[in-house]
């Protein structure tokens, strides 16, 4: 006998509609309420705070269009726009979080009516089947859900610790590389990027390229957190090729900060630019931590061209300015320090971020096996 079946205690499990347990109602304008400290929610989550709420009760808010896989609950007084719809919930019936954590097992998006924006419509949500173990006895009902929230939550807020825990990790790194690359006069050298590396020259044929080694600005992965295979692979001609110890920088939106140091020998494309280190008496390790600072992603975005997708201008990059100590001992003790933290706070292979994602992964786990009831227990509504 599995958990689920010693918690169900041979009790049935009836799939109800959710328009039986919970009704779902609209948000509304926020624009003319006064400022406060109730949150207001759209369907990307908190987009200010006002002094007015529309439901104070527990609820899931789920959106309406836009961001539609985006589910929030909600015990506190809050406001919520048209973008998003809040429910009120029969809690004679379900508990609000059990409601919360099952809604989090569905493909919304497979729902989705909208012919652009994704939008979610009441009466496709009003369908949507909701397992209620045990309906004949509401009191053992309740206490099943209780005890599998209980279960779930264990798991978030684990997560949800270490989260807070790599916020507080980042800003030490920020403040400590700060630190290190600021130099008093004389210890430190000033450089242009143009002096000391060059964007490659190389080619590649495709037909030593997979999805290893093919970067692309797709596979790039935001803030500093390096690359992922890639889903494609050209199939014909030579591309950008880059060398171990070269830096890949994403071109397009430099505001989300996608850079990688390479491992190895690959290929890339014109939406990704690759620093090919030149000058032997800078630590290539070094040139990395400042191509990956905040400051040169600022000034990146400063001489980006466009707006909707706005790209680095090359020449630009390559007049950037920064300090480099004389001493190349000095380069490679900044470095130690730098990858040290680099690896806890942006690291997908070890580190917190590595560490969030298995907890993560675990909770999805957990979640799908305790809301996936057995099918003999199943009565549809």
């Amino acid at each position: 006998m599995n958990f689920m079946e010693k918690l169900l205690d041979g009790a049935i499990v009836e799939w109800q509609p959710l328009e039986l347990v919970a009704k779902i109602k609209h948000g509304k304008d926020w624009k003319r309420l006064n400022e406060g400290d109730v949150p207001v929610y759209g369907s990307g989550g908190i987009m200010g705070y006002v002094d007015t709420s529309s439901y104070c009760e527990p609820t899931v808010l789920i959106p309406r269009k836009g961001s539609i896989t985006n589910i929030f609950y909600v015990d506190t007084p809050f406001w919520n726009v048209d973008t998003i719809y809040y429910t009120e919930i029969n809690t004679a019936k379900i508990v609000p979080k059990y409601l919360y954590h099952f809604i989090k097992t569905i493909d919304l998006m497979a729902l989705d009516t909208g012919s652009g924006r994704p939008s979610l419509t009441q009466a496709i949500l009003n369908k949507i089947l909701v397992p209620i173990p045990c309906p004949e006895n509401l009191k053992k009902s309740l206490e099943i859900q209780a005890e599998i929230v209980r279960i779930l939550d264990a798991f978030t807020a684990l997560t949800a610790e270490l989260t807070a825990e790599l916020s507080t990790r980042k800003k030490q790194y920020n403040y400590y590389r700060d630190q290190l690359l600021s130099f008093k006069d004389g210890e430190v050298e000033c450089k242009t990027l143009a002096g000391i590396a060059e964007y490659s020259k190389t080619r590649i044929n495709f037909e030593r390229l997979d999805e290893t080694n093919y970067v692309g600005v797709d596979n790039l992965l935001q803030n500093r957190a390096g690359k992922t295979e890639s889903n494609y692979v050209p199939i014909s001609g030579n591309l950008t090729e880059y060398r171990k110890g070269d830096i890949l920088i994403g071109n397009i939106r430099p505001y989300l900060k996608k850079i990688w140091q390479a491992e190895r020998v690959g290929g890339t494309n014109g939406d990704v630019l690759v620093i090919h280190p030149i000058d032997d008496t800078v630590n290539v390790r070094y040139l990395y931590h400042i191509l990956a600072d905040e400051k040169f992603f600022e000034y990146n975005m400063q001489h980006a061209k466009g707006a909707k997708m706005p790209r680095g201008s090359k020449d630009k990059i390559m007049e950037y300015r920064f300090q480099v100590p004389k001493n190349p001992d000095e380069q490679a003790r900044i470095v130690a320090i730098l990858d040290k933290f680099d690896a806890l706070t942006s690291s997908i292979t070890e580190g917190l971020p590595r560490e969030i994602e298995l907890r993560q992964k675990q909770y999805e786990y957990y979640r799908d096996l305790l809301l996936s009831f057995p099918q003999s227990s199943i009565q549809s509504h």
